[in-house]
């Protein structure tokens, strides 16, 4: 086979930059097969492996213990927030509110990370 058997008519057969093989994509709610593997050895057993992890815990395994705890109490993601911000009128109001935030850090009231959260809401 040379070279230009690679050109020409045959290559307008292969997909074209932009075009994907499949445009509807993989179909909404499809699990891949080790998905689908896992599940089917853990059916009918997440019962038995909840208490043998509980079992665990109390006998001081402190990984299954880390566990247990998880599954119980998830990380809270969010808090509110509660601190005074001056009401917002004009563009002029926002940068008060900014002012407020910052100080709000500095005195202990907010953490670095909520005080940018609430920043972005000013900025929009």
């Amino acid at each position: 086979m040379s070279k230009s058997d690679n050109t020409g008519k045959r290559q307008d057969t292969r997909f074209k930059p932009g075009h994907s093989g499949n445009p509807n994509g993989r179909p909404k709610g499809s699990l891949n097969a080790t998905t689908l593997a896992a599940q089917a050895l853990l059916d009918g057993e997440a019962e038995i492996l909840a208490r043998k992890a509980i079992e665990l815990a109390k006998g001081g395994d402190l990984a299954a213990l880390r566990l247990c705890i998880d599954r119980l109490v998830p990380p809270r993601k969010d808090r509110p927030v509660s601190f005074d911000l001056p009401k917002i009128e004009s563009a002029r109001d926002a940068a008060n509110a900014i002012s407020a935030v910052l100080t709000a850090v500095s005195t202990g009231d907010l953490t670095p990370a909520e005080a940018s959260d609430v920043t972005r809401l000013l900025d929009a």
